[in-house]
Parts: C-alpha cells; sequence; structure tokens
C-alpha cells in the first residue's frame, strides 16, 4: 500500500512539473539542405532536422505527419498531457510554453476531423453513427416543419414555427461546420467562466484570451475520449453526459480552487451559457418573424 501511495505522488509531482525542453546536440552537423556547419538539433540556415539524414521509410513517414501537422513531439506531448495533466498543460502554454505544445484552435480542427472520420464508419463495429445522427434529427426536424406548417393562424404558432426552422438550421450548421460551432459555443461559454475564474489562486490575474484557450484545449480533451471510445464502440452519448465533469479536472488543476468550488463555478457557468444561448435565440426568432411580417 505505501508503494502505491509514494507513485500517486511522484505522480502527481511529474503532474505539476513544467515540461523540460529536448535538450540541445552537442554534435556537429552538416545540413544536407544547404551546407551550413552547426552544433544543434536544427539547421539554423533553413530549419532542417539535424535527424533528417538518407531517404527511408521513417523519414517518409515523418514528412507525411508534418504535411498534417502531427509530425513533431508536440503534438504527441500534447495529446499525452492532455490525458494526464490538462490542466498543467495549460497553465505551462498561456505562460508561453507554446513552442511545446500543439497550437490549441489547430489541435481542435484536427481532432473533430479524426472524430468524424471515426464517427463515419472508422471504428470496430463499422457503424456510421453520423448517418444514423443525422437519420434521426432529419425525421425529427421534419416533423417539426410539418406540423408547423399546418399551424399557422396565430402569433403564438408562426413563433413555434420560427423556433423551430431556428433549431433546424443551428443543427445544419452543426454538422456541416462542427470544429467552428463548438469554438463558437466554447467562447459563450468562457464569458460566465471568466467571471468565476479571472482571480484565481494560480493565475490572479487571468485573461479572457487565456480563459477561451484553456476550454478550446478542454474541449480537444473530450475529443481525444471521445474518438477512443467511438473507435471502440461507445457511443457519443457516453462521452456527452460526463463532459461537465471531464471540464472539472483541468479547471481544478489550472485554477488552484477547491474541488468544491471548481464544481460549483462550473455548474454556474454551464446555466449562464445556456440562459446566453436561449435568449439569443430568442432575438433570432423575433428578428424572423419581424421580416416575415
Amino acid at each position: 500500500m505505501s508503494h502505491i501511495v509514494e507513485k500517486w505522488k511522484e505522480f502527481c509531482e511529474w503532474q505539476q512539473r513544467p515540461t523540460q525542453p529536448i535538450k540541445k546536440s552537442a554534435e556537429h552537423h552538416c545540413c544536407n539542405t544547404c551546407g551550413e556547419e552547426y552544433q544543434g538539433n536544427y539547421c539554423p540556415q533553413c530549419g532542417q532536422s539535424a535527424r533528417i539524414g538518407r531517404y527511408s521509410f521513417k523519414n517518409a513517414l515523418l514528412l507525411f505527419l508534418d504535411v498534417w501537422g502531427m509530425g513533431n513531439r508536440g503534438m504527441f506531448r500534447t495529446l499525452r498531457d492532455l490525458i494526464l495533466r490538462p490542466g498543467y498543460l495549460i497553465r505551462d502554454y498561456i505562460s508561453g510554453m507554446q513552442m511545446a505544445y500543439f497550437p490549441p484552435f489547430k489541435l481542435l480542427f484536427l481532432l473533430t476531423a479524426l472524430l468524424l472520420i471515426v464517427d463515419s464508419g472508422v471504428n470496430l463495429k463499422g457503424e456510421n453513427n453520423l448517418a444514423t445522427y443525422h437519420e434521426k434529427t432529419v425525421n425529427i426536424d421534419n416533423a417539426r416543419t410539418e406540423k408547423s406548417k399546418k399551424e399557422e393562424t396565430t402569433r403564438m404558432e408562426r413563433w413555434n414555427r420560427a423556433a423551430d426552422m431556428y433549431i433546424v438550421k443551428a443543427r445544419e450548421f452543426r454538422e456541416s461546420n462542427p470544429a467552428f460551432f463548438w469554438v463558437v459555443l466554447l467562447f459563450v461559454l468562457s464569458l460566465p467562466l471568466y467571471l468565476f475564474f479571472r482571480k484565481c489562486p494560480n493565475i490572479p490575474d487571468l485573461r479572457f484570451s487565456e480563459l477561451l484557450i484553456a476550454m478550446v484545449y478542454t474541449w480537444g480533451m473530450h475529443d481525444i475520449y471521445e474518438i477512443v471510445l467511438t473507435f471502440f464502440g461507445v457511443y457519443e452519448s457516453t462521452v456527452d453526459d460526463a463532459s461537465l465533469l471531464l471540464s472539472i479536472i483541468p479547471l481544478k488543476q489550472l485554477s488552484g480552487f477547491k474541488w468544491w468550488r471548481t464544481c460549483l463555478y462550473l455548474i454556474l457557468s454551464y446555466l449562464a451559457a445556456l440562459f446566453i444561448l436561449f435568449a439569443a435565440g430568442l432575438i433570432v426568432v423575433e428578428i424572423q418573424l419581424y421580416l416575415e411580417a
């Protein structure tokens, strides 16, 4: 038992320790591209890595990954730390260690694209979750639209029809632009979160831009779990139900608040974000009714 406790303490210390940069190579190199002689990991003239030598399948794979922005140690370090130390990763990134990690918005778009691939049938069960979800939502939206078309006599019925159309358009936008859709929602959620976390113990002067970056990385963490669970046949709803719980971990590590306070602030922020979205929906529907009048 004492051995497990000791290992846990070592893990907690590792979590809080900032990422150590790659040590500079002491070897002398001659760049194969420009002929520059240098000492270090990269050529100061053209930027080529010292590890690149004669053509091989390994180098070809690294170049292929580079095209998609994944052929660097920052990507794999970011994925690892988002699972094991998400809040401390965010702390390191916003404090200036940006070359050590993969850029948050770029990571979110890549993970969203990978999630769409897994959802489209590239999983162990071969199930196309996107087609199933699209079919269900289309049937629901069509039923709402048909019902609304038959009920257009009063203002309330016209309002219900406009609200149904707003929901249909929102779902279509989510399906066609999933990454941008989540960026907008994360921006809305960051507004109330900033009111609670802007003076947290670990970062007393937390900026809104930094909190937004934290939420983008947090949703990237959600995407990682969702990709893995969907690949092994666990549906998206499992992660959706746990998304509130998952968000507590990085916010707790980043802010330094107590667990109960982090949970309370997050719940209140979710409720405030829902109110903001509801109010925005009301305004859009009222504008649509005004234009139709």
